[in-house]
């Protein structure tokens, strides 16, 4: 069993980012996340351009310092706001896992950043109990399933039918908790793909994230 997962009804939360582009230096520009009818959704202006291929896929801009996503402005907050609002909702869940599609090599290295910047990683760790990835997880449940990707919007159409609005955040959470119960993961596939933050550092994921 990976670190310390050993509750099957622990609460869950499905979150992803939406950020300026693939790279290690990348910043997150929308958070969302999800669970049950639960959600919250959230915006920031990055510090660094948005890349244009980034743009492209997500529809954000940025003009004059201010954040819009398919040419219509949205309201945005600070990074460190972004991150407490995204502390306060897991607080509320009672200490949650935290499920997204390729967030060990990808997301969670970029919030890992983004709370060591702002000093909130201790505070962030105590509102979780750990972290899931359903893209290796995916990968066990469906391995002999003939699937030509596991990428999370082929997952969807494929096994729930499902086209949606991908590289959205929002979409992308409620799309994975769907996702995530048509997989009906059992208990020991949890605990081999379950991890906390600090065994990903230790290991090393956190050296070079890559999309999936």
């Amino acid at each position: 069993m990976n670190a310390e997962y050993s509750n099957a009804n622990q609460s869950l939360v499905f979150f992803d980012l939406e950020t300026t582009g693939l790279g290690q230096a990348c910043e997150i520009v929308q958070l969302a996340a999800v669970s049950g009818s639960n959600s919250i959704n959230l915006y920031t202006v990055p510090r660094c351009r948005i890349q244009s291929g980034a743009a492209k896929v997500t529809g954000f801009r940025v003009r004059r310092h201010r954040l819009f996503l398919n040419r219509q402005p949205v309201l945005t907050n600070s990074l460190k706001e972004v991150i407490l609002s995204f502390i306060a909702f897991l607080r509320m869940l009672g200490r949650p896992i935290l499920i997204g599609h390729n967030i060990r090599r990808f997301d969670c290295p970029l919030l890992l950043r983004a709370l060591d910047e702002l000093h909130l990683r201790v505070e962030f760790q105590s509102t979780i109990t750990g972290c899931l990835d359903t893209l290796p997880l995916a990968r066990d449940i469906c391995k002999d399933s003939g699937l030509q990707s596991f990428r999370q919007e082929y997952l969807v159409r494929e096994l729930l039918g499902v086209d949606y609005n991908a590289h959205n955040a929002l979409e992308d959470v409620r799309a994975l908790q769907a996702l995530y119960w048509a997989l009906q993961p059992t208990s020991q596939l949890i605990s081999r793909h379950f991890f906390t933050l600090e065994t990903m550092v230790q290991r090393k994921h956190i050296s070079k994230p890559v999309v999936d």
